[in-house]
C-alpha cells in the first residue's frame, strides 16, 4: 500500500522496484501511540495496533517508535492524574501482549521527553486559532466531552502537541485510523511552514491507514460511531473469554430483524461490521462449514432464514481465536511488572536522545542556539569592539 504508485509504475521492472523499496525502507521512520485513558480495545487493535506489529515484524524501517501519550491524556484529565498514571502500565501491558517487541522498536512515555514541550511552544507560533477551530477531529472530541466554550487550552492545542510528537522523531510514516487524518494534515502544515521560514529542517509525515477500510473506525458494540469506556460499548483486549462472549451476545444488529425468517439488513449491523474486520476465509472450515464465505452468510441473512444468534456465535469464535493469545501473553507479562517499567525507562532514554538531536537542529535553524553559535559571538564581539 505504501509503495502502490511505485509498484504500478515499475511493475515490469522488478529488480529496480526491489532496490527502490529497499532504499525507501532505510529512510522510513514509523511513529504512533495511544492516550492512556483506559485499557486498549479491539478498535485500537484493528485500527492501528495489529498493523504496528506487522510493520515491526516486517522490519522495513530505519526506526520505529510507539509511545504512551500520557501528557496528552492529561489535557482532559488534569483533575484526575491517577487515572492516567494507572493506565500507563495497562497500555504498556497491552502493547507487549499484542506482540510489540522492545528489542525491535522503541516504546516510551510522552511526558518523559521534555523536548516535546519546547517544540510545541515554538509550533504554536505557526498555527492560528481559527485553523485549530476548523480541525474536525478536535470538533468531534470537544463535542464528546461536552467542553463547549470551557475548553482547556492544552486540549484545544493538542494537534500542535501531536505535531511535535511526530516531528521530534522525524517520522515519515504514522499508522493511524481515519479519524487521525486531520491531525496529520495539521502536522504537515506546521512542517511546511517551519521549513519555509527557517529552511529544510523537519520531515513531512504520511499517514498509513488500515488496509481493510472497515478497520479505519470500528463502531461500538451498541452501534454507536465510536467505542467509549463511558458508554460501555468496548471489547477490551484483556477481557476474559466470558466477558467477550457476553458483549458479543448483546451486540446491536438489525432492529427490524424480529424473526429468523425475516429478511435482515447488514448496513449498520454491528455484528457484520465486526465480521468484515475480523473474518478470514479459513474461519468457515473451522467454525461454520455450512458456508464457504462471508458473502454467502450475508446473502442468507438478507433473504431471511438466518438468526442473529448464529451469526453472533460465529463472531464470538473468531474473536476468541484472535484474543486468546493476547490474553495469555498479557498474563505472563503481569508476573513481572518491574521489568515492564524498566523496559519503558530504557525506551524513554532512547527516545529522548533522538528528540534532543531534533530540538538542537530546530534551535539552530531558528538561530536561538546562542551559546553554540561561535560565528554570532565573534560577530557581536567585533560589533561592540569597533572603535576601541
Amino acid at each position: 500500500m505504501l509503495y502502490a504508485k511505485v509498484l504500478e509504475t515499475y511493475k515490469k521492472k522488478r529488480i529496480f522496484v526491489a532496490k527502490f523499496i529497499h532504499n525507501m525502507a532505510k529512510d522510513t521512520v514509523i511513529l504512533t501511540g495511544d492516550r492512556p485513558t483506559g485499557r486498549l480495545h479491539i478498535g485500537h487493535y484493528v485500527g492501528s495496533l495489529k498493523r504496528r506489529v506487522e510493520l515491526q515484524n516486517a522490519g522495513d524501517f530505519k526506526k520505529m517508535f510507539v509511545f504512551i501519550a500520557d501528557a496528552q491524556a492529561l489535557t482532559d484529565n488534569i483533575d484526575n492524574p491517577e487515572k492516567v498514571r494507572q493506565n500507563v502500565i495497562e497500555v504498556a501491558l497491552d502493547y507487549l501482549a499484542c506482540g510489540l517487541d522492545p528489542e525491535k522498536i522503541t516504546i516510551f512515555i510522552q511526558s518523559q521527553i521534555p523536548e516535546l514541550c519546547e517544540l510545541s511552544f515554538y509550533f504554536m507560533d505557526l498555527v492560528t486559532v481559527s485553523r485549530l477551530q476548523r480541525n474536525p477531529t478536535v470538533k468531534t472530541e470537544i463535542g464528546m466531552r461536552g467542553f463547549e466554550s470551557s475548553i482547556p487550552v492544552g486540549f484545544f492545542t493538542y494537534p500542535i502537541s501531536q505535531a511535535a510528537d511526530i516531528t521530534a522523531f522525524k517520522a515519515t510514516t504514522v499508522p493511524a485510523g481515519e479519524d487521525q487524518k486531520p491531525m496529520l494534515e495539521q502536522a504537515t502544515e506546521i512542517v511546511r511552514r517551519f521549513n519555509h521560514i527557517y529552511g529544510e529542517t523537519l520531515v513531512e509525515p504520511n499517514i498509513l491507514l488500515p488496509q481493510n477500510a472497515v478497520c479505519c473506525r470500528l463502531p461500538g458494540t451498541d452501534g454507536k460511531a465510536k467505542m467509549s469506556k463511558s458508554l460501555g460499548n468496548c471489547i477490551y483486549l484483556a477481557e476474559s473469554a466470558k466477558e467477550v462472549e457476553k458483549k458479543v451476545k448483546s451486540m446491536y444488529t438489525d432492529p427490524t430483524h424480529l424473526r429468523v425468517e425475516d429478511p435482515g439488513h447488514i448496513e449498520g449491523n454491528t455484528v457484520f461490521t465486526y465480521l468484515d474486520a475480523f473474518c478470514k476465509p479459513e474461519h468457515f472450515g473451522l467454525y461454520w462449514p455450512d458456508y464457504q464465505s462471508l458473502d454467502e452468510v450475508k446473502e442468507h441473512y438478507q433473504r431471511g432464514g438466518l438468526g442473529d444468534m448464529k451469526v453472533k456465535k460465529f463472531l464470538n469464535k473468531i474473536l476468541q481465536e484472535e484474543l486468546e493469545p493476547i490474553r495469555q501473553r498479557r498474563a505472563e507479562f503481569e508476573k513481572d511488572i518491574p521489568a515492564v517499567y524498566e523496559m519503558l525507562r530504557k525506551g524513554c532514554e532512547e527516545a529522548r536522545a533522538v528528540a534532543a538531536e531534533t530540538l538542537s537542529e530546530v534551535r539552530r535553524a531558528m538561530k536561538i542556539n546562542y551559546f553554540d553559535d561561535a560565528e554570532l559571538i565573534a560577530e557581536q564581539a567585533k560589533r561592540f569592539n569597533t572603535g576601541l
